[in-house]
């Protein structure tokens, strides 16, 4: 398993919560044990004490995001450091579950779960794989989405850097306000220009000047 996978962790902690829409998921030991996904050894260890702590650990990695989709790359190093200071991880080889065609284990890097407790199991796995992907990828592929009043967190894996939104739901949510917003546009101007040709065929006419034939009585 690539040790970048582990990055997902803290999206999924960090979109737990929508500030700007006043709604947080994480309220229970069970929304606790959900985030682990299929680590049903680590969810195992939570309990009730694990919703404050996940929640202080959650404010800080969306100030790694915050910081980043802001460009101060130096503020989110210095955050993400921070994390991987307190919340030490222990990588192990594992070949577990990945055989090659003869049979043998592919060995790869796995990220050992934190035994004391599960909210510092789960804060060094995500800022770990927070810290691969962000040496990896850089800075600027943390991002926030744009599509107000979202702002979940986002890795962007696109190949031009090109990723602005969380979702597609998003993505086409913001493409439908910008088009109505021109559409509004346009419509407020109309008004406007249709009264400026008229002001000007109405002084035409005071001024003397023929209007042109148009074919009437």
């Amino acid at each position: 398993m690539e040790l970048a996978y582990y990055s997902d962790y803290a999206v999924r902690l960090v979109n737990s919560e929508e500030p700007a829409r006043g709604k947080d998921t994480l309220t229970s030991v069970e929304a606790v044990r959900d985030l682990f996904g299929g680590n049903s050894s680590a969810a195992r260890r939570a309990n009730d004490s694990d919703v404050t702590r996940f929640r202080g650990v959650r404010a800080r990695l969306r100030a790694v995001f915050e910081a980043a989709d802001g460009g101060d790359e130096t503020l989110a190093v210095d955050l993400l450091n921070s994390l991987l200071l307190e919340f030490p991880v222990s990588p192990q080889i594992s070949g577990h579950d990945f055989r090659d065609d003869d049979g043998r284990p592919l060995w790869h890097m796995h990220l050992a779960d934190h035994p004391s407790n599960a909210t510092a199991g789960y804060a060094a796995i995500a800022a770990m794989g927070l810290a691969f992907h962000l040496t990896e990828y850089g800075v600027d592929r943390l991002g926030l989405c744009e599509a107000p009043p979202c702002r979940n967190a986002y890795l962007d894996t696109s190949t031009n850097r090109s990723r602005r939104y969380c979702s597609d739901r998003c993505a086409t949510r913001a493409n439908v306000a910008a088009y109505r917003a021109r559409k509004r546009l346009e419509a407020e101007d109309r008004p406007e220009s249709t009264g400026r040709a008229a002001d000007h065929s109405q002084r035409a006419t005071a001024n003397g000047e023929r209007r042109p034939f148009s074919g009437g009585r």
